[in-house]
């Protein structure tokens, strides 16, 4: 085993974990593709104190005290939630403040039942809530002021001073919704807090701290039969440096609606310039200086960050780095639905005209329980006509936060699998049957690619493999690589898949079998597999691949991860330095083989 090896066998994770799973293995916990975008109701609270004591005297009531809420009210909805769940704290105390200026009593007595016993929605769903939650133009939370002066009133209520909202709107835009703005300020005072702590940065195990704190060059993992270092040039990040920012909006290099304003050329650093092609996809919200550490082990490929709510009637932003080329892109035909309207119609009869949904939220792991819409039900047939505003607005939060779409009067339900599968550009039943559960439907389909916008970017090679590629896919999930390059009309020679998933696995092996596919699959449980043996082997067996694709685990990048948000250093989101490791292994063995 090589020092490189030896160095990553220290980085193993939850013993090998790769893929979020929920078949009762030990990566149940591990969401991979899932969490991106910020929930409504969940605004930065993760510094709260969770110590067991009374209310009247704990961290975490001095906290909520302190983000302008009456002593009364925290009190009431911390002896109504415990002190274990902040967020559910939170969300009685934004119920109560919604509700405490209306003279009438009877309205708060609705509210307030309509709210009572939430946790028990929270420990009834299929899953831990991961979800990853849109804050888009088409879809904001309860509190959506129209004005920036009003958006930075509530930033201040909520404890924030005026110089740190005042940032948070300059660096996120006009458009930004208040969770969007909380969460960068949250995220931002963690940074602080963590520099304050560590004064010097802390050296990845394998680098060494005098060329880590210099970063003037990276020695890159070392093949071993090769029996050399491959050093190249990086150049240094300073502490002045303008951290990679996220564009509003989020179309990437173009959309296949707006031709005129798409790139149709970028220089690549020499290094990146493939083949092999290589794309890599994350959470577009992740901690300061995420992306600017992705993008400098990815060989300084600047980021891709596209929203695929531009492609399918659901949001989904996420960053992509890759060295394809970016001219003569195609989208898939036939054209997605594009509004909820048209990808459910069903649902039209229903709709309310205070609904003004039009795009649904980034797809979740988990759905709302049947607790919540009979809640929901409960509190919206007690109105012949529309319901005043305090219940829209409890209704609309819910809905965005779970995706509820309506089946009836007054009747809301969570979406279907099948309705995912389609939302997502999934065929029909990908995966239904094989003994997978309707719990690890919803899971492996949150945590999957929007194929739609995977497939704009990767129909370029389509002119390039005329007779076929040969994929490496590593954190494969359900095959939305693999999937989408099939409906390109790009043929699979050969696909390695790596997947710690069982359930995952066995959806891509069902779709390959049931697809006829002609070429060879080979799958793999675990990326600490890929030994630069190993890797040697099946490039010889296979004669090199074409395209390394891979989207490692988001656990410690989303924002709804307010205890854990670690960023690369995190337990799982750490596994994207094996995704670097084994793309940087096959280019040096085919570069050696060339």
């Amino acid at each position: 085993m090589s020092d490189t090896d030896s160095h990553f066998s220290a980085l193993r994770m939850g013993q090998g974990e790769m893929g979020g799973s929920s078949d009762g293995g030990s990566d149940d916990n591990i969401d991979w593709n899932t969490e991106d975008e910020i929930e409504i109701e969940k605004y930065p609270v993760s510094c709260c104190s969770r110590e067991a004591a009374g209310p009247s005297n704990t961290k975490l009531f001095d906290h909520f005290v302190g983000m302008g809420f009456s002593e009364k009210l925290v009190s009431r909805a911390i002896n109504e939630n415990g002190q274990e769940n902040t967020d559910l704290i939170l969300e009685s105390l934004l119920t109560y403040a919604a509700i405490e200026d209306s003279p009438q009593e009877q309205q708060i007595g609705i509210v307030l039942s309509v709210c009572d016993n939430a946790s028990s929605d929270y420990e009834e769903n299929l899953l831990d809530d991961s979800s990853d939650f849109d804050s888009d133009s088409d879809s904001e939370g309860i509190y959506n002021p129209s004005s920036e002066e009003k958006k930075m009133t509530f930033l201040t209520e909520m404890g924030y001073t005026m110089n740190e909202a005042s940032i948070a709107m300059e660096r996120c835009g006009a458009d930004a919704s208040e969770a969007e703005l909380a969460d960068f300020i949250c995220a931002h005072q963690m940074s602080k807090a963590e520099d304050a702590l560590l004064p010097e940065e802390k050296p990845l195990p394998w680098l060494s701290v005098d060329d880590f704190r210099k970063s003037k060059k990276r020695k890159f993992l070392r093949y071993d039969s090769c029996k050399r270092n491959t050093i190249r040039d990086k150049k240094p990040m300073c502490e002045d440096d303008e951290p990679i920012r996220l564009p509003n909006p989020m179309v990437g290099f173009g959309l296949p609606t707006d031709s005129c304003s798409q790139l149709t050329h970028r220089n690549l650093p020499e290094p990146a310039i493939g083949p092999p092609y290589f794309y890599y996809e994350n959470v577009a919200l992740a901690p300061k200086g995420v992306w600017d550490t992705i993008s400098r082990f990815l060989y300084d490929v600047e980021p891709e960050f596209v929203d695929s709510k531009y492609f399918c009637a659901c949001a989904r932003k996420r960053g992509y780095v890759h060295n394809l080329p970016i001219h003569n892109r195609c989208p898939l035909r036939p054209i997605p639905p594009l509004t909820i309207s048209e990808a459910l119609p069903m649902t039209k009869r229903w709709w309310p005209n205070w609904d003004t949904r039009t795009k649904l939220n980034c797809i979740q792991t988990c759905v709302g329980s049947a607790k919540l819409t009979e809640r929901i039900r409960k509190a919206l047939e007690d109105y012949n006509g529309e319901p005043p505003l305090y219940i829209q607005n409890y209704v609309l939060n819910e809905c965005r936060k779970w995706n509820l779409v309506w089946v009836g009067r007054n009747k809301l339900a969570p979406l279907e699998p099948d309705e995912v599968e389609m939302l997502l550009g999934f065929p029909r039943n990908h995966t239904r049957g094989g003994g997978i559960s309707r719990t690890d439907r919803y899971k492996s389909l949150g945590n999957s690619f929007q194929v739609d916008t995977v497939a704009y970017h990767l129909s370029v090679l389509k002119d390039l493999y005329p007779g076929g590629i040969s994929l490496l896919s590593l954190f494969s999930g359900i095959g939305g690589a693999e999937v989408a390059l099939y409906r390109l009309g790009i043929p699979l020679k050969n696909v390695v898949s790596v997947e710690i998933s069982e359930v995952n696995r066995t959806i891509v092996r069902c779709w390959w079998d049931q697809t006829n596919q002609k070429g060879n699959l080979i799958d793999f449980a675990d990326i600490q597999q890929f030994t630069a043996e190993k890797l040697e082997q099946l490039i010889s067996a296979v004669g090199g691949f074409d395209l390394v694709v891979g989207g490692s685990p988001c656990n410690n990048l989303a924002g709804s991860n307010r205890y854990h948000r670690d960023g690369l250093e995190g337990k799982e989101s750490s596994l994207f330095y094996h995704y670097f490791r084994v793309l940087d292994l096959v280019k040096s063995i085919m570069s050696k083989d060339q």
